[in-house]
């Protein structure tokens, strides 16, 4: 209880917050979340209209099967977990396009994938506090390389979906007849499986492979609670993933609680807001 209430406390010290802010690793750690948001915020839509929200579960769980292996080799986590998302979401998104399928495909392969962490993991040099940041995150650490490939990544992943943006929302909501019109779905399907896995992998860094549903699907759920419109859900998911991801990190900073910690917790809370606003604007006129 005197743990939390020194939270509680510090969690409005703002004198320190804007101290901590004049720091190199603070400002990279804060560009990063909002790129992860912006990031997080385009793919979150996309991803409840195809319900592939197992799969974020999944391509998070075994982009730490590559983070794992990459700490045991001693190369960049952040490549190999970006090698483990990218492989994970093209096995899931080859093996598993056909919906009726994809759940026992994805539960097959996270299995596989999760035994090979803790393999991975026992076999790695005793580095308590870089295995615990791959299942909560740690985004101070992500330095100028990392936030570099976050850069690169994110400007790939952006130009990839302006250009497929239109005919993979038009293969998402309505599959069959977009394969009845000529549009490669299962082709997409891959394309997109592989932007998801690259987006997983960098919400592992910052929020951690137990916590990334937090920033990838709930911003995008909770825009669908008040807009059927693609484009006003895919702007008001942004706007969410940014107030999560940012806002996460800005509170986590005076009392140095996990940003996951905060980031949940702000996620959580603005599904609910709307959720309640949704539930009352499809309420009949004139209804108690």
């Amino acid at each position: 209880m005197d743990k939390l209430t020194k939270v509680w406390q510090q969690l409005f010290d703002f004198g320190t917050t804007a101290d901590l802010l004049t720091y190199d690793f603070v400002q990279q750690a804060l560009l990063a979340s909002a790129l992860l948001g912006l990031l997080a915020g385009l793919i979150g839509p996309l991803i409840v209209s195809r319900q592939m929200s197992f799969a974020v579960h999944g391509t998070s769980e075994l982009s730490l099967t590559g983070a794992s292996a990459a700490l045991l080799v001693g190369v960049g986590v952040g490549f190999g977990a970006i090698a483990g998302s990218v492989v994970a979401a093209v096995l899931f998104g080859w093996l598993g396009s056909r919906a009726r399928e994809r759940d026992s495909v994805i539960a097959v392969v996270l299995s596989f994938g999760l035994g090979l962490s803790v393999l991975f993991l026992w076999l790695a040099p005793d580095r308590a506090g870089s295995k615990f940041s791959l299942l909560t995150g740690q985004v101070a650490s992500v330095g100028y390389d990392g936030l570099a490939l976050l850069l690169t990544c994110t400007a790939v992943v952006l130009a990839t979906l302006s250009v497929i943006y239109r005919p993979l929302l038009f293969a998402s909501t309505d599959p069959e007849v977009a394969i009845a019109r000529g549009v490669p779905v299962r082709a997409l399907s891959v394309v997109f499986a592989v932007l998801l896995g690259i987006t997983a992998a960098f919400g592992v860094q910052i929020v951690g492979a137990l916590l990334v549903l937090a920033i990838l699907i709930t911003p995008a759920a909770a825009a669908a609670q008040i807009t059927a419109s693609p484009l006003r859900a895919a702007v008001l998911s942004v706007i969410f993933a940014e107030i999560a991801a940012v806002g996460g990190l800005l509170l986590s900073l005076a009392p140095g609680v996990p940003v996951s910690t905060f980031v949940t917790a702000i996620s959580f809370t603005i599904y609910l807001v709307c959720r309640a606003v949704g539930s009352r604007a499809r309420q009949p006129v004139g209804a108690h």
